[in-house]
């Protein structure tokens, strides 16, 4: 049947409808149904033009098999996680290809407590399941759900006792899901939104959202100037993610955050229930934060099932990504991207001071290099155990934790491929050295040839 390209390592996702259609979407649903013996499933969509059909066929499925749909309709990622663990529901499915091109699209999955489905915990198998004849039996129903009242008090929650000062703050929504969600949330916050591309529009007419692409971000940045904000926030389609600009502009590297978040939720913990959870593509500055609200720092894989995972298995308090994934424990463990941008003014406000302000410092002690993405043909093991080689030989601390990892005294850098793309992903950072950094970036962009 052709059915394993769209399935990745996080979720499942292709051009529709060439790699990914209804059909699929359907045999999905009801394979869901099987694997994880669902009575409901939690289903929401994004604002792709293709999204409500893919949604009603998962819907179609997963009734076929027997089980009943709560339809939360149009909404975040973040919202069928809260839902699937309020609900108490075996399942939830997101329609969505998140910041992928407007002609994809995609499923992300879920069981019960909102625990990820990859393809280490079970995705293989649905693909393999979804091969089978759909059900034919008893039918389950679809109904509407309604939680978001309770998820916006949820996330409404983590500032609840942090006084907020009237902040201006610019939105870029991106004509994705996230405008609705924004404004169920402002209406109970003393801020000034100025609102960006709020209406969800699966068009994209203004470029499909992802903030962390150069080509995004102007948009954001001359709002912010322009109104006189305290900061920017811009989301991308799902709203499981989002970027930060400062009060001039600039766009704040999703690293320089992570530390700040965790320094504002560890201090408020018993000194033995300060764990946090991150990624090892960019290190220094969160383990260095972390450690001085004295917390323990835990660097993980990267990934949204891996990092959550291990938050559980820490029972760590927030975990955070350089890709702009931030999680918190009272949200299931699970990422969300309306939770930072509330903390966020509630940190600015309790803390004082410009968010430009607030990362300068961390911005000049750790430089970074910023993603760098390198075409790779082939296996890029040996290549990869050759770097290995060569750095441990100079006397540097060498782990895999994630791709390579290689650690100097005054630099350090990571390497890993990329799941989706031929690709491999760069990120090095120096204590306060730029020139090293520009040096290092360069001997390892000619290495990896």
């Amino acid at each position: 049947m052709g059915l394993q390209p769209p399935f990745k390592a996080y979720d499942v996702r292709g051009r529709v409808p060439e790699e990914f259609n209804a059909d699929l979407a359907c045999r999905i649903g009801a394979a869901l149904v099987r694997f994880t013996d669902a009575k409901e499933v939690v289903l929401g969509r994004d604002a792709r033009l293709s999204s409500p059909d893919i949604a009603d066929a998962v819907a179609e499925g997963v009734t076929r098999a027997g089980a009943d749909v709560a339809d939360l309709g149009l909404c975040g990622t973040e919202q069928v996680y809260f839902a699937t663990g309020r609900l108490g529901c075996g399942a939830g499915v997101m329609v969505t290809a998140s910041h992928n091109p407007a002609d994809y699209n995609g499923l992300k999955l879920v069981r019960e407590d909102a625990r990820p489905i990859s393809a280490d915990t079970g995705l293989s198998e649905i693909a393999r399941l979804a091969e089978s004849p759909l059900p034919r039996g008893a039918r389950g129903r679809r109904r509407r759900a309604k939680v978001l009242g309770a998820w916006r008090r949820r996330v409404l929650g983590f500032v609840e006792d942090l006084p907020m000062s009237p902040l201006k703050v610019v939105v870029n929504s991106g004509n994705g899901a996230a405008g609705p969600s924004v404004n169920k949330l402002s209406k109970h916050l003393p801020l000034e939104i100025v609102h960006l591309l709020a209406e969800p529009d699966g068009n994209f007419p203004n470029g499909v959202p992802n903030p962390l692409l150069d080509s995004t971000r102007n948009a954001t940045a001359d709002s912010v100037l322009a109104s006189k904000a305290d900061f920017g926030v811009a989301f991308d389609g799902d709203f499981d993610r989002c970027a930060f600009f400062d009060e001039r502009g600039e766009f704040v590297d999703p690293y320089y955050t992570v530390g700040m978040f965790a320094s504002a939720l560890l201090p408020v913990r018993p000194a033995d229930d300060r764990r946090v959870v991150h990624d090892p593509t960019l290190v220094w500055d969160t383990e260095e934060q972390v450690r001085s609200a004295g917390g323990r720092p835990i660097r993980n894989r990267a990934g949204h099932s891996y990092i959550k995972q291990r938050m559980r298995d820490e029972d760590a308090v927030y975990g955070g990504e350089s890709s702009a994934h931030h999680y918190f424990r009272e949200f299931l463990y699970c990422d969300s991207g309306m939770i930072p941008w509330v903390l966020m003014a509630g940190i600015l406000t309790a803390q004082g001071g410009g968010l430009a302000e607030r990362t300068a410092e961390h911005r000049r002690r750790y430089p970074t290099s910023g993603e760098i993405n390198l075409p790779v043909d082939g296996d890029s093991a040996p290549l990869m155990q050759r770097l290995s080689e060569t750095y441990s030989a100079q006397g540097a601390l060498v782990d895999h934790i994630d791709g390579l990892s290689v650690d100097f005294p005054d630099w350090r850098f990571n390497l890993r491929p990329s799941n989706t793309e031929p690709l491999l992903r760069l990120n090095l950072e120096t204590r306060a050295d730029p020139q090293l950094l520009a040096e290092k970036t360069a001997e390892l962009t000619t290495r990896v040839k």
